[in-house]
């Protein structure tokens, strides 16, 4: 077994410890960052994906298995902006004002991190000016917004109205989820995607990179 199979497997194994010192011992060999990250991470966060959807994992497993890809990441982000390793795109995200709910949206967080998406992290709480003005300063490919409360998805709306009131609305992809959330909502307010989970929001984002590149 190579040892980017290792490092693989330590994420699938849900191991950050090994995780982390095989990172070293592959960096230590020369093996570039987007070979680890592309070789060893994506495919091994995608099957953590595929197990959570078919329930043979639940989140504390993920969660785990995502603390394992970080413990990579922080070793070979430096180097892919270094070495200039294109990423698969960028996402601000944000969980929406009045609620502090944030273990559903750092678990998305870092299974598209882990997809090879960089993320900016507004965190809780997020006032639709703080989403706008985080569009226009980091011109993400995608927006995210995360509710866990009925009360508090009611506010997502006004964040979609104030991206068109300050004419960013055609600059991104507005994606929503949450437990309170579904398809006919994200309809209904005018959003581009929803997700059902932090699985479903990894093939979202593919399936409109696909739609939107063909490739």
């Amino acid at each position: 077994m190579t040892l980017l199979e290792e490092l693989k497997n330590a994420i699938i194994n849900v191991e950050p410890k090994k995780a982390e010192e095989t990172t070293h011992l592959l960096l230590n060999q020369g093996v570039g960052a987007a070979d680890i990250l592309n070789q060893a991470l994506i495919p091994g966060m995608d099957e953590v994906g595929r197990l959570f959807k078919e329930g043979e994992y639940y989140v504390p497993e993920v969660l785990v298995a995502a603390k394992a890809m970080n413990a990579t990441l922080n070793l070979i982000e430096p180097l892919l902006i270094q070495g200039d390793v294109p990423r698969r795109g960028k996402i601000v995200i944000g969980t929406v004002e009045g609620d502090l709910h944030d273990i559903g949206k750092n678990l998305v967080s870092m299974m598209w991190k882990g997809a090879g998406y960089t993320i900016v992290d507004l965190g809780v709480d997020v006032t639709p000016e703080r989403f706008v003005e985080a569009v226009r300063q980091e011109k993400p490919d995608y927006l995210a917004i995360s509710a866990l409360l009925t009360s508090t998805m009611l506010h997502i709306p006004a964040v979609i109205q104030a991206l068109q009131a300050a004419g960013l609305r055609d600059d991104v992809k507005v994606l929503v989820g949450g437990a309170p959330l579904s398809q006919p909502f994200a309809n209904e307010i005018g959003a581009d995607g929803y997700a059902a989970d932090a699985t479903d929001a990894v093939s979202l984002v593919r399936r409109i990179d696909l739609e939107e590149t063909g490739t």
